[in-house]
């Protein structure tokens, strides 16, 4: 008889102790995602001197744009949106393309002996005019179509929210910058998801695309191998 009175005294106890040590759990986690903020790089320079400043990073990129000045000074001195394609992107499509030319018999091509035609192209499906942060696109369900300078290729822009702490939209902002290839289908775009968003120089906002990526959107090696 003893034991049931102290079992349905202790019982209670324990509940409201768990009750006690769950709550504030709880809290944390809903401040974790209201506190979230999503807060923009800033580089006290131009958009050419920003990736010469990331060691490691733009390499390949730098090495297009020494051939191609004109894309230079719209670096330098026009208001862009920027995809920037990291050196991983510029591997993968030179190794898919030397190993196709090998199977072909052909000697390797690489961005320094590359078409220039075809690189300033390619390089043009990066850069959007005008300064677009991505809350910018926020509002568009579906996303938005855009066009590249120079040589007004249609592309698209995707925002979304990754998810955090196991809380659905409470992370970091993410732009899919997306190739549609002419097709209204987007099971047959090109897509890539962006590493990091909102980057700002003195005359641009840079986000960089994920070094999955490949330069090019899957066209480098149809475009070069000639």
């Amino acid at each position: 008889m003893k034991n049931t009175i102290k079992n349905l005294f202790f019982l209670p106890v324990m509940m409201a102790l768990c009750l006690f040590m769950i709550l504030p759990a709880c809290k944390k986690v809903d401040k974790t995602y209201y506190d979230y903020e999503n807060k923009s790089q800033e580089f006290d320079g131009n958009t050419m001197a920003y990736f010469k400043s990331q060691t490691g990073m733009f390499d390949s990129l730098l090495l297009v744009l020494n051939r191609l000045p004109a894309l230079q000074d719209s670096l330098t001195n026009k208001d862009l949106t920027v995809f920037a394609v990291t050196n991983k992107s510029f591997e993968a499509a030179i190794k898919n393309l030397n190993v196709m030319r090998k199977m072909e018999l052909k000697a390797p091509i690489y961005l320094a002996n590359a078409d220039l035609a075809e690189l300033d192209t390619m390089v043009c499906k990066y850069l959007l005019a005008g300064k677009k942060r991505s809350a910018d696109y926020q509002g568009y369900s579906d996303g938005v179509h855009v066009t590249t300078i120079s040589h007004g290729y249609p592309m698209h822009i995707l925002f979304e929210k990754a998810s955090a702490s196991g809380l659905i939209n409470g992370g970091p902002q993410i732009l899919t910058y997306s190739d549609p290839r002419g097709s209204i289908f987007v099971k047959f775009w090109q897509r890539s998801p962006t590493n990091a968003v909102n980057v700002l120089t003195h005359n641009a906002i840079v986000n960089v695309l994920a070094p999955s990526h490949e330069f090019g959107f899957n066209e480098f090696t149809k475009r070069i191998n000639k």
